[in-house]
């Protein structure tokens, strides 16, 4: 599903044909509409439309006038008194519906009233053209729908396009900003409704026709993931398959203190369906990996300490030139000097030749956790990734990677990934609320889920291991990215419905990774072949029995 930003929805606008009063027409229209929708019965229902000086509050002028024809009890407040010849509201003034407007005489008092007795309120006061701060009359406004809204019966709020004080393009809000039941976005959403904190205060987003051709957004570059296209970029499974089929992983992660992450990792490609996945581990944490992995073969090293070493940087390469479709780097390594050295040997001399003695080439390279932390700390170290690649920072790391503050890399997430994908030459997925993927040709996805229930450690590793996963399989580096995030995202989705956000621990996520596909392959449910569904939690609790 698109999103756009503020500047390409005003090159969609013009490039349609349209003519602005009737692309306010169709908004208030549509406005109108779900405002029917929410109130089930609209007449006499008293509504509140509150409308800017700009365009998104001609939208709310043209609402009103529908809502009037329909027999609804209409008020309607105006920011900034309207021009002379400004037809929409000079239909309202026709119609006899009430209008308060600020700065006359008692204009708070009647604005208070009109929102005690008010069901419904929409918000028309700004939209995505205004860069207007949150101010003056406008502050007055805002906290007196605020004021109403914390009511023990609030009236509900629609949203015309966005809720006034949410940036269309970061999702950043103002602190006046009011939270509304439901967003009308006019034409396609904007991406500061999905995305943190923007996504918070949207509410329902019901994207509706203003008369704007969809196929004029061709062009448009960031999307939302969707359930439809999660299931079209599925790595097919074959009745005729081997393992060999589904592609290899090469897995260079854990440490003494981290041999949870290794393990998580290779877990989380293993469920998505890789055919083989290979650890490779320092020689000392192989005992204690090898007792919880039994179906991953290992490509044991020399370590220091438990650390690996530049020499074994070596070791990994003669192991890739077996044949891997994927290589993995950096769940749980650590970051010492040594472990440094070792990334630093390894990432520049990555190609992907397939080996004299295989047909497997690699595809792309993972990079994660301490694989990113380490090479963070290398000058220059973009130049050294010469093969196709995923980064996976969280905000910190991203810090780290980038010389920002995390207040920076989070202020404009959206940005921030597409800037450095498209500087480093990379695929970048920024995790967070919600996570984006953004690639080198500006291309950028961002996850439709937000869930508490991964907010635990070890998420990230099962992620990074889902995303190897599915590129050992085939898929495109960064249709991996966004695949690993879908479907984390439902499988994290039904973890919380059976064990709720908080409580649940990575590990309870490696045995949903294949139930979130089957659902979205569609492939029978258990009870269709065995007289009954398995209850989900004894499944997780017998999981987590088997890791222990």
């Amino acid at each position: 599903m698109k999103l756009v930003t503020v500047a390409e929805m005003m090159r969609l606008e013009a490039d349609a044909g349209v003519t602005v009063p009737q692309l306010m027409e169709n908004a208030g229209l549509a406005a109108a509409q779900e405002a029917w929708l929410a109130l089930g019965e609209i007449a006499e229902r008293r509504i509140l439309v509150l409308c800017g000086p700009g365009n998104n509050g001609g939208d709310g002028l043209v609402a009103a006038r529908h809502l009037k024809e329909w027999a609804a009890d209409v008020i309607v407040f105006l920011l900034k008194p309207r021009p002379d010849d400004d037809a929409n509201h000079a239909a309202l003034v026709e119609r006899q519906v009430p209008v308060i407007t600020a700065g006359e005489n008692g204009w708070e008092k009647s604005l208070a009233d009109a929102l005690g007795g008010a069901e419904l309120v929409i918000d028309s006061l700004l939209g995505t053209g205004s860069a207007r701060p949150i101010e003056g009359d406008l502050a007055i406004v805002l906290a007196r729908l605020k004021e109403a809204r914390e009511r023990r019966l609030p009236p509900r709020l629609l949203a015309v396009d966005l809720p006034s004080g949410l940036d269309a393009d970061t999702g950043g809000v103002d602190p006046l900003t009011v939270a509304a039941d439901r967003t009308v976005a006019l034409g396609f959403a904007k991406v500061g409704l999905h995305v943190l904190p923007g996504a918070g205060y949207a509410g329902e987003v019901e994207i509706v026709d203003i008369g704007v051709p969809a196929e004029l957004a061709s062009s448009v570059k960031t999307e939302l993931i969707t359930r439809r296209w999660a299931q079209e970029h599925l790595p097919r499974r074959p009745d005729d398959a081997h393992k060999g089929t589904f592609g290899s992983a090469l897995i260079v992660a854990g440490s003494p203190r981290y041999t949870g992450a290794a393990y998580l990792a290779c877990m989380g490609a293993m469920r998505t369906g890789a055919g083989l996945v290979t650890l490779a581990c320092a020689r000392s944490v192989h005992p204690i990996l090898a007792a919880r992995l039994s179906e991953t073969t290992f490509e044991p090293l020399d370590d220091k300490e438990g650390e690996l070493s530049a020499q074994e940087a070596h070791a990994v390469l003669r192991a890739l030139r077996r044949g891997y479709e994927c290589l993995l780097v950096g769940p749980g390594l650590s970051q010492s000097g040594y472990v440094q050295a070792f990334v630093r040997a390894l990432v520049p001399p990555l190609n992907t030749e397939p080996p004299e003695d295989s047909d497997r080439a690699l595809h792309a390279v993972v990079i994660d956790a301490d694989g990113l932390n380490n090479l963070a700390r290398i000058e220059d170290w973009p130049s050294l990734v010469n093969v196709p690649a995923v980064l996976t920072p969280h905000p910190g790391e991203m810090a780290r990677l980038t010389g920002l503050s995390i207040a920076e890399v989070q202020a404009d997430r959206p940005g921030t990934a597409r800037k450095y994908a498209a500087a480093w030459g990379v695929n970048v997925l920024l995790k967070g609320a919600p996570s984006i993927v953004a690639s080198p040709d500006g291309r950028a996805a961002i996850s439709p889920f937000t869930n508490p229930a991964l907010a635990t450690a070890g998420t990230g590793d099962v992620l990074a291991g889902t995303i190897a996963g599915f590129v050992a399989q085939g898929v495109d580096p960064f249709d991996a990215a966004c695949l690993g995030l879908y479907v984390g995202g439902l499988a994290a989705q039904r973890l919380r419905d059976e064990m709720g956000s908080a409580g649940a621990i990575a590990g309870d996520l490696l045995p949903l990774i294949p139930l979130a596909m089957r659902g979205l392959r569609g492939e029978s449910h258990p009870e269709s072949l065995a007289g009954g569904r398995p209850d989900l939690l004894q499944m997780l609790q017998s999981a987590s029995g088997q890791q222990e």
